[in-house]
């Protein structure tokens, strides 16, 4: 568009260009200042091999390759194009954090295992190779021995007094706020006039201009309070508006039309290609020697072979500063671009993080033998969700013939740091994210495993994550713990009057997301309070009832309730409704749910606290007033999530469901109109088949 007659001067002026060059300098200031905030530089003491072994052998490759290209520069080109060609191996050979950090956030698998690995791996590199990204002018400079020296040692200075000033300065800011309470403004603003300061100094000595606030960056605690609130303040203003001026401005000198020196152009095109290659090689060779598999490593090399803000702005320091001509500072753009497009489609095409969670074997409580452990994934948000699935723990007759392992998982924002992190309380982790709230939601669970040992166990985890990604953590601890039921607290919750005080969409998404990927069978658990804790209360009697219309889910949520019926503290009532009209029904399907209830018979016709009832109904209406009358007489009611669409005890229901995830019970039990609040489980069985 700037080829076109006057549409430069009149959007983009001559004279307002430096303004924008300005606040586009500031914004990757700032840019590189949050990238070190997000930084963990703890994340690397808790790296495995894996990442240690593929980080390392990476750079070396690297440098290897670099160093012997550098020394052959002189005998292939001319004198002239030797630095040009330097700083172009320089940008090409990079692996910013802050780059691969912002990729797999867009492509939504910052949480999973390659996620992880690919941003230990980049973090251990980054690390390594920002001193030599930082003195790289050293080495086309015509500088002597004498300044480059001084600039080294001055450069130490700067990592030092940020290490031994401003860190100190910093957990002082933080010992002066209160616990649960954002730093004040006053301090935000000395932070940012200290990552300004760092700047100057750094551009004045020869540095890159970024190199200071990066440091600076790193030196501040992560997570919260500093570390969330500096992110919280600039987040948006910096990655939304100023951070992106540096590719507005890298567009405004992009000419890629105007060629003047075509041989050469056609050098620095086969030394993109070359280094490209070679950073793709340098990370897939080390991931396959750590046993990764093939489209694994594929998808590692390309994560870490992703370009983005950090070459551009590298591009264009080496353009201001004559290092490069315009028309080798196109191509250098033009790759990037290029790259970034290559990169993203080969991620997109080869990994599909679900299918890891997709197979054959059976994980659901139906087929679970009478014998064995009962493994159940609990996860909470908030302290009261821990307390409902503690009464649901104890409702499920945990015994020594068949003992039930917990795994708790408490899920808690990311604030303040790129990298999310699992933690298992178990192995003693400890992570700055984790704070006195996830404490205490621990320490209930723990209490439980003390209380009841030989019949309840429990492990402990804390995923620390942006919250689109929490479903990943949920769904890879409930595969590797081999777990058949896990339990989601919904969304909304009331007081002991029935009234509505939380409603989360945030939890809402994360339980829709996880019904769609889960690898065993899933429950929503509505907690309105009808429940006691049978620790507190022992001679308490639960009644439960399972409403059974048919299908997976309802045979899934029978087979919950048959568990719960072996514990005499429990009372059980199985509803089975039954249309009065011939409907077209799956054999099938109707096989197996006569199966399920003849063994239900068989197993408890003779228990004093197990009833069976059959209703027959007309329709959606009778349905509905059923649920009601059910509603009122029992503590938790069991419905499955999924039935047939074209049944008529639910025809009009479906239509009018409200919350999808639910089920047109479920909805309907969780509707905030309802006189008689209930407990509600809603059961969803495991889902075998295989996307795609």
């Amino acid at each position: 568009m700037g080829k076109i007659s006057k549409f430069s001067e009149i959007v983009f002026p001559a004279e307002d260009e430096m303004f924008l060059d300005i606040l586009s300098k500031v914004g990757y200031v700032f840019f590189m200042f949050l990238a070190g905030v997000h930084m963990d530089i703890s994340t690397i003491t808790r790296s495995g091999k894996k990442a240690w072994t593929i980080g390392l052998v990476s750079v070396a490759i690297t440098m290897i390759v670099v160093t012997g290209f550098n020394s052959a520069l002189y005998k292939i080109l001319h004198q002239y194009h030797v630095p040009a060609a330097k700083a172009i191996v320089g940008i090409q050979t990079l692996t910013p954090f802050a780059v691969v950090a912002s990729l797999l956030i867009d492509l939504k698998i910052i949480n999973s295992e390659i996620g992880r690995l690919a941003l230990a791996c980049t973090l251990i590199s980054d690390l390594i190779t920002s001193p030599f990204t930082a003195w790289m002018r050293f080495a086309y400079a015509d500088m002597d021995k004498f300044m480059s020296a001084k600039t080294t040692i001055i450069s130490i200075i700067i990592i030092l007094a940020a290490i031994l000033v401003l860190r100190p300065l910093f957990m002082w800011i933080i010992k002066q706020t209160p616990e649960g309470q954002a730093v004040r403004g006053f301090y935000i603003v000395l932070v940012s006039l200290s990552v300004l300061l760092s700047a100057v100094v750094s551009d004045s000595i020869g540095l890159q201009y970024h190199f200071g606030p990066f440091i600076v960056g790193l030196t501040v605690p992560s997570g919260p309070p500093l570390g969330s609130t500096l992110a919280e303040k600039l987040e948006t203003l910096i990655s939304g508006l100023f951070a992106p001026l540096i590719i507005s401005t890298c567009g405004l000198k992009f000419d890629i039309l105007k060629v003047y020196d075509a041989g050469f152009l056609r050098i620095v095109w086969i030394i993109i290609f070359v280094f490209s290659v070679v950073k793709f090689i340098s990370v897939i060779l080390p991931a396959l020697m750590c046993k990764l598999p093939m489209r694994d490593a594929t998808v590692l090399s390309a994560i870490m072979s992703s370009q983005g803000i950090v070459e551009l702005a590298l591009c264009q320091n080496y353009f201001m500063n004559q290092t490069i001509d315009r028309e080798t500072f196109a191509s250098v753009t033009s790759s990037v671009l290029l790259v970034d497009i290559v990169t993203s489609l080969t991620i997109r095409l080869l990994y599909d993080d679900s299918r890891k969670y997709t197979g054959y074997q059976k994980r659901d409580i139906q087929h679970l033998a009478s014998n064995s452990e009962f493994r159940i994934l609990l996860c909470t948000h908030r302290q009261d969700d821990a307390l409902a699935a503690i009464k649901l723990l104890h409702m499920s007759n945990p015994t020594r013939g068949s003992p039930i392992g917990v795994c708790a998982l408490h899920l808690e924002k990311l604030v303040g740091k790129a990298a999310p992190v699992l933690i298992n309380h178990e192995l003693g982790q400890k992570s700055s994210s984790v704070g006195f709230r996830s404490t205490k939601v621990i320490d209930i669970f723990r209490f439980q495993g003390d209380l009841h040992p030989g019949f309840i166990s429990v492990q402990c985890f804390t995923s620390v994550s942006l919250p689109q990604f929490m479903q990943e953590d949920i769904c890879s601890l409930a595969f590797d713990k081999v777990t058949s039921i896990l339990i989601l607290p919904f969304h909304r919750k009331w007081n002991h009057q029935g009234r509505l005080i939380h409603d989360s969409k945030v939890t809402r998404t994360i339980n829709c997301s996880v019904l769609d990927m889960a690898p065993c069978s899933v429950g929503i658990l509505i907690d309105r309070k009808k429940m006691s804790n049978p620790s507190c209360v022992p001679s308490v009697l639960h009644r439960v009832a399972v409403l059974f219309l048919g299908g997976n889910d309802d045979r899934e949520a029978l087979a919950y309730g048959l568990r719960m019926a072996k514990s005499p503290g429990v009372h059980l009532s199985v509803v089975r409704l039954i249309s009065r009209e011939d409907v077209v029904e799956d054999e099938w399907e109707k096989v197996l749910d006569a199966e399920s209830l003849r063994e239900f018979k068989l197993r408890f016709s003779r228990q004093d606290n197990v009833a069976f009832k059959e209703e027959m109904v007309n329709d959606e209406s009778d349905t509905a007033l059923l649920v009601h009358q059910v509603a009122e007489v029992f503590d938790l009611i069991m419905v499955g999530r999924r039935h047939r669409e074209d049944s008529p005890l639910l025809s009009g229901l479906i239509r009018w469901t409200e919350l999808p995830e639910l089920g047109p019970l479920g909805d309907m039990l969780a509707a905030a109109d309802f006189q008689k609040p209930v407990s509600v489980l809603v059961v969803q069985q495991q889902m075998n088949k295989i996307k795609g």
